[in-house]
């Protein structure tokens, strides 16, 4: 009777140490896949920030004109604005 309380006893115990080092496990990979969720969010908004710098980049573009002329075309927009803003503030 001992022993078979015993053997019970140790049992438990066994199934104790498994479950807690699935619990550690778990957690170890939530805390994993908490960076990951991180990192992919940022990497999405670097992504949709890309993705609105070629729209206006297309935007301002020409049919027919290229990549370096609509990067001119928008620092000369973004020059003049500048310009409007100081006259504004003065």
């Amino acid at each position: 009777m001992i022993q078979d309380i015993k053997l019970r006893f140790e049992r438990l115990i066994a199934l104790y140490e498994a479950q807690k080092e699935r619990s550690e496990n778990l957690s170890s990979e939530l805390v994993r896949c908490r960076e990951s969720n991180e990192a992919l969010v940022k990497q999405n908004a670097d992504l949709k920030n890309q993705i609105d710098k070629l729209k206006l980049s297309a935007a301002f573009r020409a049919n027919d004109g290229s990549a370096s002329e609509a990067k001119e075309r928008i620092e000369r927009l973004v020059g003049e604005i500048d310009k409007c803003i100081s006259l504004l503030e003065s």
